[in-house]
């Protein structure tokens, strides 16, 4: 059963932190002067604030008790449709807040989870990740809310989890939209391989600044806004923690998980409606820092991945946005939403 968010958890959080002691076993993260230890930074984001009310789906799973995340949202006036957002690597639940405000205002129900890993859900140092298991967690949320059937959105990575609960669930998924998901080609067949202990390694090295730089350069074409600070502000705020380390560890598993786990195989088997919504600026690839130099300059080509994609799933719809990045949602948030309602609305 969910359990619902406590008030006292700031006031927890704020506690623990001053009397713990630092974790001698593991490394810690120069900070700048004034935000180390933040408490809203911890390592599942006990004192940050999401959007909208968080509740907490109790997971026992690798022989282990998790918690899993999650903010449901009701609509203004319901049309008995539920949405469900995945989100990408580099972001939890919270950045879809757009979306949910833009969804629930036209009769959605939307829920949108931060998976085990990521945001305010457990970091277990052992875990098996893969995408069949965050699906399976998934659909425990829904079962824990008594929900049957759901329209489901995935970005980034959201996209690969949201294809592969699409191809285990089909029976529940009325519809599926990929926003620029990654996985359009398998990167394991071209770069070398990164072990977890050298993503890990990779990892710690983050900061605000770096943050910064890579989604300035990744996403943003070099441009750089006040709303793009804060959707780094958790990415980027983290890295200041004590705790950052066991984040960096579930960062790095996860980046295996992705690198090793391809779906771009199993598209002619989706078997739902699908919209693909590509920005067609992105030239996303995991490993493309590691790949020789020929075959980096071939990888995420958005433009023709996005074609290939909507190709192999039996009847996609592509939607092409000129001059965007990597997250339309945020570079072109009424191109997105009109597409994605146009392609969700029920029809009477």
């Amino acid at each position: 059963m969910p359990i619902t968010d406590r008030a006292i958890g700031t006031a927890l959080a704020l506690l623990l932190f001053a009397c713990s002691p630092p974790r001698a076993h593991e490394p810690t993260v120069t900070a700048a002067a004034g935000t180390a230890g933040d408490p809203r930074f911890d390592a599942e984001l006990t004192a940050y604030g999401y959007p909208f009310p968080v509740r907490f789906q109790e997971l026992r799973t690798q022989n282990q008790t998790l918690k899993m995340a999650y903010m449901d949202v009701p609509p203004d006036k319901p049309n008995g449709h539920v949405v469900v957002l995945l989100h990408g690597k580099n972001f939890t639940a919270s950045y879809w807040e757009p979306t949910i405000r833009f969804l629930t205002a036209r009769g959605y129900r939307v829920i949108a989870p931060d998976q085990i890993g990521f945001g305010k859900s457990s970091k277990p140092s052992a875990y098996q990740y893969s995408f069949q298991q965050l699906a399976e967690n998934t659909r425990a949320v829904l079962d824990g809310e008594g929900v049957k059937t759901v329209n489901v959105v995935g970005h980034s990575m959201g996209g690969m989890l949201a294809t592969r609960f699409a191809l285990m669930h089909p029976e529940r998924v009325e519809k599926l939209v990929l926003v620029n998901p990654i996985g359009l080609e398998d990167w394991k067949a071209v770069v070398p391989y990164r072990s977890i202990d050298q993503w890990y390694e990779q990892e710690k090295k983050a900061t605000a600044d770096s943050v910064r730089a890579y989604q300035r350069t990744s996403y943003y074409d070099g441009k750089w806004t006040p709303e793009y600070e804060r959707l780094i502000e958790i990415a980027a705020g983290v890295t200041q923690h004590p705790d950052y380390p066991k984040v960096a560890w579930s960062s790095a598993l996860t980046a295996d998980m992705i690198f090793t786990q391809p779906v771009v195989y199993e598209f002619p088997q989706v078997k739902v409606p699908t919209l693909l919504v590509i920005g067609q600026r992105d030239r996303t690839a995991l490993g493309r820092a590691w790949a020789p130099k020929d075959v980096a300059a071939k990888l995420g080509d958005y433009p023709a991945l996005g074609k290939k994609a909507a190709a192999a799933i039996p009847g996609a719809r592509l939607v092409e946005i000129p001059g965007v990045g990597h997250l339309p949602q945020v570079e072109a948030f009424d191109v997105y939403s009109r597409a994605l309602v146009e392609f969700l609305q029920p029809i009477p």
